[in-house]
């Protein structure tokens, strides 16, 4: 199970107890959840009033939902980018060069990135400003990639196909046509495999001026043959109709040789261009996911700070935790949680009705409400199975 639940509950005379205190209740006694101690350092709080801090708190969280739609799309990219070897998603969707799960359990505040002397309010702008320029990045990146991977399946679509829509550029030879010839043509007829005798004993009273003996079967798909038939030029439309009439399709095609060669080339450049282009995105990608998972991570480590600081006040003193549930006991948890919790605030038992809740500089709205902090990491980030 890759959901996490990130809480927070105020020290009692150590933070170790209230660690101490969780453990027992939901691991030592049972099997609820599997715990890990969440690592938050001591933030920068240098509010003169409580309005002032609640407008910081405010800005602080802002990009929170933007960052993890960022980390989202790089992960669903990665999964459209590799397209057939979407297995092997998961593995290239790392944190710091682990897997999700350890890079939450064993979360450390990145300092280098994140500085804590500054304010909240600059980290948060660090974090959007980082997560944005991956965002913008990407989508050209992708519309770059994308343009080039449309082309490229459009003619490969024009390669494939029935017989009566496809290119024939790879299934004709120059030695199949009559060419240069003033008063002679050479056409293409699509023939349904149940018309082959049909075909062969009609095409040359089709018109008085088809040449006899002059069809062969040049290529068969799963339905139909595409067959040749020299004829006059002037015959050309006579024999196209009484063609219709028996249920063969003459195709549209003039010979062209350099016009043949330049599709060709044009699908190599494209092929070629692909797979130049598929390595560095898949590494940009894979380091870029790290970024913008990181700074998720952060925002999240961020948010659990701020609101146990409005939660249970200054100076700053709270354990937060990390808890992975048994799927099985998630109820149960939730039940042990509250008992554990609920003097923290006897009216959140109650709550039903989220939006009942108004704390000033909170916005609960669109979330969970419990007496202690809490909020949900899902590192399932991406919409298939």
């Amino acid at each position: 199970m890759t959901e996490f639940w990130l809480i927070s509950a105020p020290g009692e005379k150590t933070c170790q107890q209230t660690w101490d205190k969780i453990m027992t209740a939901t691991t030592r006694t049972n099997n609820l959840s599997t715990n890990n101690k969440f690592n938050i350092p001591d933030l920068k709080v240098t509010f003169s009033s409580s309005s002032s801090f609640y407008k910081s708190f405010q800005r602080a969280v802002m990009s929170f939902d933007a960052v993890h739609s960022v980390v989202k799309k790089v992960a669903q990219y990665m999964a459209d980018v590799l397209e057939d070897s979407r297995d092997k998603v998961q593995e290239n969707l790392l944190a710091n060069g682990v897997d999700l799960v350890t890079y939450v359990t064993r979360f450390q505040w990145d300092m280098a990135k994140y500085p804590i002397k500054q304010s909240l309010k600059n980290i948060s702008e660090i974090v959007s400003k980082h997560v944005s320029q991956i965002d913008n990045d990407l989508k050209a990146r992708a519309s770059a990639y994308n343009n080039l991977k449309g082309n490229l399946q459009n003619l490969e679509r024009k390669n494939a196909g029935s017989l009566l829509t496809r290119s024939l550029a790879d299934i004709v030879k120059k030695e199949n046509f009559v060419l240069d010839s003033e008063y002679l043509i050479t056409m293409l007829v699509v023939v349904p495999k149940t018309n082959y005798a049909d075909w062969q004993h009609t095409y040359e009273t089709l018109s008085e001026m088809v040449v006899p003996r002059s069809t062969n079967l040049l290529f068969e798909d799963q339905d139909s043959g595409l067959f040749t038939v020299t004829l006059f030029r002037k015959a050309i439309d006579d024999f196209r109709l009484k063609a219709r009439e028996n249920k063969f399709t003459v195709r549209d095609f003039q010979y062209n040789e350099e016009e043949m060669k330049a599709d060709k080339e044009e699908m190599t450049r494209l092929s070629t261009d692909k797979k130049k282009q598929f390595g560095p995105l898949v590494r940009w990608l894979k380091v870029n996911f790290s970024e913008a998972f990181i700074a998720w991570i952060h925002i999240k480590a961020l948010r659990v700070f701020v609101e146990s600081v409005l939660r249970y006040g200054l100076p700053v003193n709270f354990q937060a935790m990390l808890l992975q549930p048994n799927k099985k006991n998630m109820k149960k948890l939730r039940e042990v949680l509250n008992d554990l919790y609920k003097h923290l605030d006897s009216s959140a038992a109650a709550i039903i009705d989220q939006s009942a809740m108004d704390i000033p500089g909170l916005n609960l709205s669109q979330q969970e409400y419990y007496p202690y902090v809490y909020y949900k990491i899902d590192c399932n980030l991406l919409d298939f199975k």
